[in-house]
C-alpha cells in the first residue's frame, strides 16, 4: 500500500459525529501554525512503512508536542478539536472530513471558503463549518482531483471527480467562478441502499413495483432510468444492477466512477479528459465502442449524455440484451426525445424515423425518477415501450404515482397506482421465473 492510500484509508476510518462550533481567529492561527510546523518535521519518506492508524497516533503525538513548545493556552475540548483537525488536514479533507463522517449528510455544497451548505432528509441547512480562506479551499479541492489523477487550474477551470467511497465531487474555481472556489459533492452511502430500503423506508415505490423491477433486472430487459439531477437515478441503477446474476461479465462505464456493482466479475472504465494540449481525450462513444470487443453479457452505462446513444442503442438491438443507463429528463417522453438528439450528435445523417425504431427496438421499460418539493424521491412512472405508430414511438403506463396535495408541514401528499395495463414483458418475465398476479394491475387499488 502506498503512502497515498494509506492516508486515504486513516481518512476513512470511522469518526464520531460531532457538532462543529465556529472556531475563533485565534484558534485557527494556532492550528495554521502547528500544521506549518507539523508539515516541516514530518519525514514522509519514514511514514511510508505506518498503517493508517499509527499515523493518527504520530500526528497526535506531535501535535501535543509542538503545543508545549507554543505554551498555547487552550483548555482540553480546544486540544482534542485541534488534535483532530490536523489529523483531517494531512489525512483526509480537512474541514469537510467532520460532514463526511456524518451519514445523514447525503449533499455537502461549498458556495465559498466561508458558506457551507448540506443537504439532511431532502433538505438544504447552512452549517457553521468553513474553511481558513480560499487558498485553504483550493488545496482541499486540488488534493481532491488530483487523487484521481485530474487537475484544476486556470486553464482548466472545472473538473469532476470522485472521492475513495464513490461520492461524485464537482469543482469550479476562477476565472469561471466570479465568488472564487466553489464545489459540491453527491455522496453515496458506504452501505448501498437495497429495494428493501426505498420500499419500506424511503416509500419511494411500492412492493408491486418492487416486484416488477426485479424481474426486470434478473431476465434481462434494457432499461433507461430517467429523471432530473438529484432525482436518485444512480441509487436505482445501482439497486437493480444487483439482480444480475453473477454469472454474467458486466462492463461499467462512466464519466466519474460512482457505481457500486456488487457482482464479482465486473469490469469498470471511466473517460479521460484532454490534457492540456487538448489531446489525450476518450470519450463515453470510444469506451462503449471497447466494451463490445470485451465479452460483455451487459454493459452498464452510468449516464448517456452524447454520441454513444448510438453505440449503446446498437449494443442493445445486437446481443447485449438487459443493459442499464440513466438519462437526464423530466418525463419519459422527454427521456426518447433526449435520446433522438443524442443520436444526431453522431452526425448518422439518420432520418427521424430511423432512429426512432433504433430506440422503440432497443429499449423495453423506462423508469422516471422524481425529487419532490419536500426532497423525498419516488418513482413516479414506469412506462413500456410497446412499437411504433407512424412516425410515433408507442408507450404504455404500468404504474405511476399521483400527487394530490401538500400538507401543513410541506409533505407531499400523494399515491401509487396500477393503470390496468397488463405489460407484454410480463411474459419475459414468466420465462425467466417471475410471474405476475393479475391482482397486481387492478387500476382499483391504491398504494400510500
Amino acid at each position: 500500500m502506498s503512502f497515498r492510500e494509506k492516508l486515504n484509508a486513516a481518512a476513512a476510518a470511522p469518526i464520531a459525529r460531532q457538532e462543529v462550533q465556529g472556531a475563533s481567529e485565534s484558534y485557527k492561527l494556532l492550528k495554521g501554525r502547528i500544521h506549518l510546523k507539523l508539515l516541516d518535521k514530518f519525514d514522509l519518506a519514514a511514514l511510508e512503512t505506518l498503517a493508517p492508524e499509527i499515523l493518527r497516533q504520530e500526528i497526535s503525538i506531535m501535535v501535543e508536542r509542538l503545543l508545549l513548545e507554543e505554551q498555547a493556552a487552550i483548555n482540553d475540548i480546544e486540544r482534542r478539536s485541534l488534535i483532530r483537525d490536523i489529523q483531517h488536514e494531512m489525512l483526509g479533507f480537512g474541514p469537510l472530513e467532520l460532514l463526511m463522517a456524518d451519514p445523514t449528510v447525503s449533499d455537502i455544497l461549498v458556495n465559498s471558503y466561508h458558506r457551507i451548505y448540506v443537504e439532511r432528509r431532502g433538505r438544504l441547512e447552512l452549517t457553521n463549518v468553513t474553511f481558513t480562506d480560499e487558498k485553504h479551499l483550493l488545496r482541499i479541492i486540488d488534493k481532491i482531483v488530483s487523487l484521481v489523477g485530474r487537475r484544476i487550474d486556470e486553464s482548466s477551470p472545472m473538473v469532476d471527480a470522485r472521492l475513495p467511497d464513490g461520492s461524485r465531487v464537482n469543482a469550479v474555481i476562477p476565472p469561471v467562478a466570479l465568488d472564487g472556489p466553489m464545489m459540491s459533492i453527491r455522496r453515496f452511502a458506504h452501505i448501498p441502499l437495497k429495494m428493501e430500503n426505498l420500499v419500506n423506508e424511503l416509500k419511494s415505490l411500492t412492493p408491486e413495483m418492487a416486484i416488477i423491477l426485479e424481474g426486470l433486472g434478473k431476465s434481462k430487459v434494457n432499461i433507461l432510468i430517467s429523471g432530473g439531477t438529484g432525482a436518485g437515478k444512480t441509487t436505482l441503477l445501482n439497486i437493480l444492477s444487483g439482480y444480475i446474476p453473477v454469472s454474467e461479465r458486466i462492463v461499467t462505464i462512466e464519466d466519474a466512477a460512482e457505481l457500486q456493482m456488487q457482482q464479482p466479475h465486473v469490469v469498470r472504465m471511466e473517460t479521460r479528459p484532454m490534457n492540456i494540449e487538448g489531446k489525450g481525450e476518450i470519450t463515453q462513444r470510444a469506451l462503449v465502442r471497447n466494451a463490445l470487443r470485451m465479452r460483455p453479457d451487459r454493459i452498464v452505462i452510468g449516464e448517456v449524455r452524447g454520441a454513444e446513444a448510438v453505440d449503446m442503442l446498437q449494443a442493445m438491438n445486437t446481443g447485449h440484451e438487459g443493459s442499464l443507463t440513466t438519462i437526464h429528463a423530466n418525463t419519459p417522453r422527454d427521456a426518447l426525445s433526449r435520446l433522438e438528439n443524442m443520436i444526431g450528435m453522431a452526425n448518422l445523417n439518420l432520418p427521424h424515423k430511423a432512429a426512432r425504431q433504433q430506440i422503440a427496438s432497443a429499449i423495453t421499460v423506462i423508469i422516471q425518477g422524481v425529487r419532490l418539493i419536500d426532497g423525498k424521491r419516488k418513482i413516479t412512472s414506469i412506462q413500456e415501450i410497446t412499437g411504433m405508430e407512424g412516425d410515433i414511438i408507442t408507450m404504455q403506463e404500468i404504474f405511476a404515482f399521483r400527487q394530490t396535495g401538500i400538507d401543513e408541514e410541506g409533505n407531499v401528499q400523494g399515491y401509487f397506482h396500477a393503470t390496468g395495463v397488463r405489460p407484454k414483458f410480463a411474459e419475459r418475465l414468466r420465462s425467466f421465473g417471475v410471474v405476475l398476479p393479475d391482482a397486481m394491475f387492478d387500476p382499483a387499488k391504491h398504494y400510500q
